[in-house]
């Protein structure tokens, strides 16, 4: 049995992001040979194009941790109709120099949670059209604009039982989509 090691960037740094909570309960919905490992990116510095020749410690764990994962799993929120600045840099950051970017050919899935009904549809449009670009195949379908609301997790942080199906379809599709993608 192959091991599948999954990076996961969740796009906040609040402590209780539902994104968070989502990114923790959605893992558990996995086959045993499926690991995630959340990527700390509240740490990394700005992104500054004067510094790829000497990246910080913190830019060069994260595209090792990247480069070491046959997969990412990315759960954002949505801030002002698009993703959050602090996973902009993040990307930015693992892309760079130019030729060295450390996402290519990775196969990735695209979450999130929101309070609001859209439920981050124009955070992940936005993330798959830079993804798209950074040669990153994304599983297209199906998608999944969640809204936080009561119920969305039970009491033990584990996906409640209104979502529980249609949320364990989506991480059986994900499943086959790196298990293509990686061999």
């Amino acid at each position: 049995m192959s091991q599948y090691h999954i990076a996961v960037i969740v796009g906040s740094l609040r402590r209780d992001s539902f994104n968070r909570k989502m990114a923790d309960a959605i893992a558990r919905l996995a086959p045993p040979e499926f690991s995630f490992e959340q990527v700390e990116i509240g740490d990394l510095p700005l992104y500054n194009q004067d510094d790829d020749g000497h990246p910080a410690e913190q830019v060069k764990r994260l595209k090792a941790q990247i480069a070491n994962a046959q997969g990412l799993l990315f759960v954002t929120p949505e801030y002002n109709r698009s993703l959050p600045g602090v996973l902009k840099n993040a990307i930015d950051h693992a892309s760079r120099p130019y030729g060295q970017s450390a996402w290519g050919g990775k196969p990735a899935g695209v979450l999130g949670v929101s309070p609001g009904a859209a439920g981050t549809a124009m955070a992940q449009q936005h993330l798959r059209n830079i993804l798209a670009y950074l040669d990153v195949p994304t599983l297209g379908q199906p998608e999944a604009f969640i809204q936080a609301k009561d119920g969305l997790f039970d009491e033990a942080g584990d996906i409640g039982e209104g979502s529980r199906k249609f949320l364990q379809g989506w991480m059986d599709q994900y499943v086959g989509w790196i298990r293509k993608h990686v061999g």
